[in-house]
């Protein structure tokens, strides 16, 4: 994620950060500039169709046309930050709980072996997460305290080690009935959590929505020079390829935070957030 200060414009503006669209977008701009510059030569040269009503009036589609687009264009970025922000909300609710359950766990004067179990375990279940959403294994430092198997689903195990743990003390009477109860709630929430996180990850934008835009974005640019050359003139050349630049980078930054849990520019702080979740259990538990 990157950090920055919102008051500061003159980085805003002149600034070109390796996240901007322009990086990803420039060989398509460059394109459709050179067509449009082909289009406004022949028509203002060969094709004269200066006169023709009807293909002075293609621009009154362009109007009808830009507005739909911006309209899809609007709910398709906030269905992507209604995702982007779920998933920091599931992240700040995992930072939470972990904090709750050692912050328990230290009241309950356990044993120095329980603590250290508790110590490793509550930071490597974020750890697994982060990895189990981004499609990797994560089995961490110290992992003979909590042994898992590579194939299966890593963040279930370590939950599953954990509430394993927490009845083993039951049972063998430093944790009480009552204090069991308060306990295994935070165990349950950790699967909770993770399971809303997959449901993010797992659930894209439906890919007939998605490519339909492009294509409609596509379409819509690429006929714009055959409008506007007659009001424009060679101006086309510039403007055509800065409404692409304005149109795709909406729908390429939407595509990019619509899963947060990445790791591209503008993804949620996944790793600094299971690294803060690692301290402060420390401090707690120490």
């Amino acid at each position: 994620m990157i950090n920055y200060n919102p008051k500061d414009w003159f980085t805003f503006i002149f600034h070109i950060h390796k996240a901007d669209t322009i990086r990803k977008l420039w060989p398509l701009m460059v394109s459709v500039a050179v067509f449009s510059g082909l289009i406004a030569f022949l028509e203002l040269n060969y094709l004269k169709l200066s006169e023709s009503t009807y293909v002075k009036n293609i621009g009154m589609m362009h109007n009808l046309l830009g507005f739909v687009i911006s309209m899809l264009l609007v709910f398709r970025t906030n269905t992507s930050y209604d995702r982007w922000w779920e998933g920091r909300r599931l992240l700040g609710a995992l930072t939470n709980v972990s904090r709750n359950f050692a912050i328990k766990i230290k009241a309950l004067k356990l044993k120095e072996e329980h603590v250290e179990f508790f110590e490793y375990g509550i930071p490597k279940y974020a750890f697994a997460l982060k990895e189990h959403l981004r499609e990797k294994q994560y089995f961490g430092k110290n992992s003979f305290l909590i042994e898992v198997d590579g194939g299966k689903h890593i963040p279930n195990q370590v939950a599953a080690s954990i509430s394993s743990k927490v009845f083993e003390l039951q049972a063998t009477g430093a944790v009480s009935q009552e204090q069991l109860i308060i306990l295994n709630a935070d165990v349950q929430q950790f699967t909770e959590i993770c399971g809303g996180c997959e449901r993010i990850k797992n659930t894209p934008i439906p890919y007939s929505y998605s490519a339909f835009i492009k294509k409609f974005i596509f379409i819509y640019v690429i006929t714009l020079p055959f409008g506007w050359v007659f009001s424009l003139g060679y101006f086309v050349v510039p403007i055509v390829p800065f409404i692409l630049y304005v149109l795709a980078s909406l729908e390429l930054i939407a595509e990019e935070i619509e899963n947060p849990f990445g790791v591209d520019a503008n993804d949620l702080p996944v790793d600094e957030i299971c690294d803060n979740i690692e301290k402060h259990v420390g401090q707690i538990l120490r």
